[in-house]
């Protein structure tokens, strides 16, 4: 008996103590959580019962040097679908709705295992209207299927501009990881040109609308009326230096073309147009790209992505005759007074062919004529050495940094690259070329323009730019960025010396006569750039008008033949329309001054 009243005690203690020790640690979990951890739990309730909708900025728009709308944005619906809750038995019914190929859904959602299956992913954008409807219509047999409202760049102005404007991507998992703190899967990035440059004035940023839930996410109205809302930031609007009626005009005359286009403004640095031919339509890059699309992209033998005008490298010909003129004269080698004997070629081991017999000749005829004995002979008064140092002074084998990614520096030999090439003995017959602008010397585009602006502005000009300024709504101005001024440090006489020879290209007895204007003075340079695997590349570079130089410009037409015969024409035509579009829109131009002011 006293055993079984010990046993009953001694099991109704341990029950005592279990009770005491589960009560204790309830109360202190409670404590915990009521009290401690108050916030934090708060918090987590709220996630139950508020949804947070993201709300996407306006992206900023880009204008023409004169306020004309060239990008805006569009709004488009976009079909999405959230992994976690679709049922992939609907892959053929969704993918007949939206004319998608068998088996594209299920390519789509292994492609992005990579991000959270709670995510919404974008399936389609630019989805027709009819879609909307028949989703709203069978929404409840459609899990993980919903629809947004999205803007999508456009292009109103109908410039192509493809290699300036580039365009917006859906941001890749590598870039994600490196900028969490202004993206989330799905977002679009500036993927090149100056969609990419000025990305972090474009985007703005994101803000968010809180809703009351219910335990199904059915929307119960607005949590907190709305205090809690964070309104998003849209992105800075940019005004560039394009001038989108030359533009228009330069795209035009090089369509169907190889090659490229730069036409600057000397005094500024402004790019008033650039083309690189072929290019490709951007639109194309608003939705959804199709695979189809980027594949002829990539295998086009024209290499329609690659920018030929900050890109493509090829001997820059006669055009680089004025650079040779410019050292020579700069170091004391020759003088205007100068002169030789063309008798229709030069002897240095082998003979050189000139492109007639010119007589007697000084440094201004030699340009107007395009005399290559002349330049054949003066390579080596002056050096190797010595004409890379000018070439570099005029921004050769260098990049300019101008303000889209994609750019190549080129290329100017020097003594020390031919003794590292062939030896101590290296043969120097190879310099007579190089003074007609061939051999290895290799320029861009962009680089030939800003050299022939340097010489238009007598040898200092700024960084070329396509950006102007950001345009601020609020204040109704422009906001001006700043680029570094570039100089040559040569004499402003020198130069003048060399303008006159290019003037008389065109207005004397020159190489390019034919496309000399009435009303305009122009001077320019011919060239033709030998070319191994086919016909010659064409080479125009010109300014004007010519006592106080509004443009300058570079055009190389690919495979064509004489510079004079297939480039000069094109930069006639540039010339026309921006320097006649200036003189049209002068009172326009005073009253958009007033209305868009630029802050000094």
């Amino acid at each position: 008996m006293k055993s079984d009243f010990f046993g009953s005690l001694k099991r109704r203690a341990i029950f005592y103590f279990i009770i005491t020790i589960s009560v204790t640690v309830l109360g202190f979990r409670l404590f915990q959580m009521q009290i401690v951890n108050q916030k934090e739990y708060e918090t987590k309730s709220s996630d139950n019962s508020v949804k947070s909708i993201e709300l996407d900025p306006l992206r900023g728009l880009f204008y023409d040097r004169n306020m004309n709308l060239l990008v805006s944005n569009s709004p488009a619906f976009t079909l999405r679908v959230t992994p976690a809750y679709y049922d992939t038995s609907l892959n053929k019914l969704i993918e007949t709705v939206i004319g998608a190929e068998f088996g594209f859904i299920n390519i789509f959602l292994k492609q992005n295992r990579i991000y959270s299956k709670y995510l919404p992913l974008r399936l389609k954008r630019g989805i027709d209207f009819k879609v909307v409807a028949w989703i709203e219509e069978n929404r409840e047999n459609l899990p993980g299927i919903d629809y947004v409202l999205e803007l999508y760049r456009n292009y109103p102005a109908g410039i192509n501009a493809s290699h300036s404007f580039g365009y917006t991507k859906e941001i890749s998992a590598e870039q994600l990881a490196k900028n969490k703190e202004h993206y989330k899967q799905g977002d679009f990035v500036g993927y090149n040109g100056i969609e990419k440059t000025y990305e972090d004035k474009l985007r703005g940023k994101k803000g968010y609308e809180y809703i009351l839930v219910d335990s199904r996410r059915r929307d119960l109205g607005s949590f907190n009326f709305g205090s809690k809302d964070l309104p998003p930031v849209n992105g800075r609007s940019i005004v560039l230096t394009i001038d989108a009626e030359t533009q228009i005009v330069a795209e035009e005359e090089l369509k169907d073309k190889r090659g490229a286009l730069v036409a600057i403004d000397p005094s500024t640095g402004e790019i008033l147009a650039m083309v690189s031919a072929p290019d490709y339509d951007l639109n194309k890059f608003s939705f959804i790209t199709p695979n189809e699309f980027i594949s002829s992209l990539y295998n086009d033998p024209a290499r329609p992505l690659f920018n030929r005008a900050t890109m493509t490298i090829n001997p820059p010909g006669s055009t680089f005759k004025m650079l040779a003129a410019i050292a020579a004269l700069a170091l004391g080698i020759i003088t205007p007074s100068y002169t030789i004997q063309c008798k229709g070629g030069f002897t240095y081991g082998r003979f050189f062919k000139c492109h007639g017999s010119h007589g007697t000749v000084n440094v201004i005829r030699a340009i107007e004529k395009s005399c290559n004995t002349f330049f054949y002979r003066l390579i080596y008064k002056i050096g190797m050495d010595r004409w890379k140092e000018y070439a570099l002074k005029f921004g050769f084998a260098q990049k300019t940094n101008i303000d889209i990614p994609e750019e190549t520096a080129g290329f100017i030999p020097d003594e020390s690259y031919y003794i590292n090439r062939y030896g101590d003995n290296w043969p120097k017959s190879i310099m007579a070329s190089l003074g007609i602008g061939q051999g290895e010397v290799s320029v861009t585009p962009l680089q030939l323009a800003q050299y022939t602006a340097l010489i238009a502005n007598n040898g200092s000009s700024v960084q070329p730019h396509l950006v102007r300024g950001i345009f601020d709504e609020s204040q109704n101005n422009v906001d001006p960025l700043n680029f570094d001024p570039v100089s040559t440090g040569v004499d402003k006489s020198v130069i003048e010396i060399v303008k006159e020879g290019m003037y008389l290209v065109v207005n004397g007895k020159g190489t390019a006569t034919h496309i000399r204007l009435p009303d305009i003075e122009v001077a320019g340079k011919t060239g033709t750039a030998q070319n191994p695997h086919g016909e010659d590349h064409a080479w125009f570079v010109a300014f004007a008008p010519f006592e106080n130089p509004k443009i300058a410009l570079a055009v190389l037409v690919e495979n064509v033949g004489f510079g004079g015969t297939h480039a000069a024409p094109i930069a006639k035509k540039i010339i026309e329309t921006y320097l006649r579009g200036l003189d049209k829109n002068k009172e326009n131009k005073l009253e958009s001054e007033n209305k868009f002011a630029v802050k000094d």
